[in-house]
């Protein structure tokens, strides 16, 4: 269930990428802290690509991405990297460790190939939430009414909704 969960995402993603112009996908937003639409999707992006370019050495450190200016300014190539996102998705479950500098002190974390997709999805999740902030002022473009929702919020909103 955890790959259709994040193909899912991912797709709305790509729904919402198709509707928008690159200028208004490169356009500061006051609301985010003026950050962009395309810089939430790039990083988006680069987390699961994080997570694919580090599975075979089994040590994944989130903050060494390379940070594709590409992916945050042109919609057609970030939906190319979303395509590639998804046909990478489906491996064997391994053990891998989660590698981060905080506060001047490496950490190395245990963590498995499920787990950290996972948290890819939520983290997707939350960035989706921070979009559909900018994409609410924008009258013209539609979104999936659970874009940016937890699954698990739309889980309880269906079991009230019976």
């Amino acid at each position: 269930m955890l790959i259709p969960s994040i193909n899912a995402s991912l797709n709305e993603l790509v729904s919402l990428l198709i509707q928008l112009p690159d200028s208004e996908y490169a356009k500061p937003c006051v609301s985010l802290s003026n950050s962009t639409i395309g810089e939430h999707t790039r990083h988006i992006v680069e987390m699961f690509q994080c997570l694919e370019n580090n599975y075979i050495s089994g040590i994944v450190n989130y903050d060494k991405r390379p940070r594709n200016k590409l992916i945050q300014t042109n919609t057609d190539f970030a939906i190319s990297q979303i395509k590639l996102v998804q046909k990478s998705l489906e491996k064997a479950n391994k053990g891998l460790k989660l590698q981060q500098i905080i506060d001047g002190e490496e950490l190395q974390i245990e963590s498995n190939y499920f787990r950290e997709l996972l948290y890819n999805l939520e983290h997707c999740i939350h960035h989706q939430a921070l979009i559909k902030v900018a994409i609410l002022q924008m009258s013209s473009i539609q979104l999936d009414e659970n874009f940016g929702v937890a699954r698990s919020t739309i889980e309880y909103r269906n079991k009230c909704a019976q």
